[in-house]
């Protein structure tokens, strides 16, 4: 079983450091909208602005950043990325106790945080590759997956329920030291990292820049998986700020019971990251990726009929346990293949790309329902998320070349061909 398989003590350090900030931001989910909301009393075209803006500047200032990430060490990045985080993060305490807190400042954070992310997220992708043999990515990614989904199970009914003790920036605070306590766990990973290509050159080409996409948009398996994770991303994240306009606004959820709709049916992450090795190895990866690719685009639209009460609550939380076992069947097989589909040299460049895609498409879509729920209502822009993601899985691979051997001669094939 791959619970028991052990990856080392190198990675150890690097599960323990990813999993104290996945819980940090357990505590901290929705914690921008949630002020937005309960603090500066946002509307919901703000509070969708909130959600695209940041994202968009911090896709924006992360282009230059994958060829430079690239040619750099790593562990350091991530380090770096990490006390900037904890940085940005406590200014918000700060100026809610001076009483100088803006919408404008929650703009600036929001992209901080997500520029940061993009750029950890890529290095850290890097690092596991070589950190790990290739036939155990599948069982880190899925650890990593189990992660994510238990700090979402724990951490939003902790984080809503300290909300409502100590105040509407608690969470914050409890995010911005994860990221601290993240940074000195990297710190504790021992041993050579290899010297980065292209380091020596000391500056970064224009081609450079458009390395990552050219991978992803010449490797056929990738394209595909690519331009659905695109859009099935983007409408699920769109409806995360429309939902908490419509849960905490319209019908009246407390803080708590919003965190509840979305801790509860984190059971279902850790089902389906558990599961990820075992149903690969029986099905095969193109058939899990065609199936549960389908699978968790079909669920959305649930969230257009939720009422108030205990049976609106029941409704957030059945459908958000169906999308969430979904991808978390999925995700780890995508990371996976993504992962063994690129050579070692592009690797940050090609995450970073897909990192700016994804965050440019949440940013638009995002926009695009706050705009339609500001003329209509944020259960109509749901609805019609709901209605549009339901196309994504036309953009499925539909050729079973997902599931031939890898190797990295291969990757580098394909991605100068």
């Amino acid at each position: 079983m791959s619970a028991r398989r052990s990856l080392g003590r190198r990675f150890g350090w690097l599960w323990a450091s990813y999993a104290v900030s996945a819980y940090g931001s357990g505590l901290g989910f929705g914690a921008l909208p949630l002020i937005a909301v309960l603090v500066l009393q946002a509307s919901p075209a703000q509070v969708s602005v909130l959600a695209a803006l940041g994202p968009a500047v911090g896709a924006l200032i992360a282009l230059p950043l994958g060829p430079w990430v690239e040619f750099h060490r790593k562990r350091r990045v991530m380090i770096a990325m990490d006390l900037a985080r904890f940085a940005v993060l406590l200014t918000i305490p700060v100026a809610y106790a001076l009483g100088r807190l803006s919408f404008g400042q929650l703009l600036v954070v929001s992209a901080v945080l997500a520029t940061a992310k993009i750029a950890f997220h890529a290095a850290s992708g890097a690092f596991l590759k070589a950190l790990v043999r290739p036939d155990d990515l599948l069982v880190a990614n899925a650890r990593f997956e189990s992660t994510t989904w238990s700090s979402i199970a724990l951490g939003p009914p902790l984080g809503g329920a300290a909300v409502g003790l100590f105040g509407p920036v608690v969470t914050v605070v409890a995010d911005a030291l994860s990221y601290l306590l993240s940074a000195l766990g990297l710190t504790a990973i021992r041993g050579p990292e290899d010297h980065p290509r292209g380091a020596s050159a000391g500056r970064v080409r224009a081609g450079d820049l458009l390395d990552g996409w050219r991978h992803l948009l010449t490797h056929p398996g990738l394209r595909a998986l690519y331009l659905n994770q695109l859009l099935v991303g983007g409408l699920i994240m769109a409806t995360e700020p429309l939902l908490a306009v419509l849960l905490l606004g319209e019908l009246g959820f407390a803080p708590w019971q919003y965190g509840l709709a979305f801790a509860v049916p984190c059971v279902g992450g850790l089902i389906g990251s558990r599961l990820a090795r075992r149903v690969v190895a029986r099905y095969g990866r193109y058939r899990i990726i065609r199936t549960v690719g389908t699978l968790r685009a079909i669920w959305l639209i649930g969230l257009a009929v939720v009422q108030p009460g205990v049976v609106g609550l029941a409704t957030v939380i059945a459908v958000e346990f169906a999308i969430i076992i979904s991808m978390s069947l999925y995700n780890p097989v995508l990371a996976t293949y993504r992962l063994q589909q690129t050579p070692k040299d592009r690797i940050v460049r090609t995450l970073s790309a897909w990192s700016i895609g994804s965050s440019a498409t949440i940013a638009t879509l995002s926009a695009l329902g706050g705009l339609l729920a500001q003329a209509t209502s944020p259960r109509t822009a749901i609805t019609v998320a709901g209605l549009a993601i339901l196309a994504s899985p036309l953009l499925l691979p539909r050729r079973p070349d997902v599931d031939r051997p890898v190797t990295e001669r291969s990757a580098r094939v394909s991605t100068i061909a």
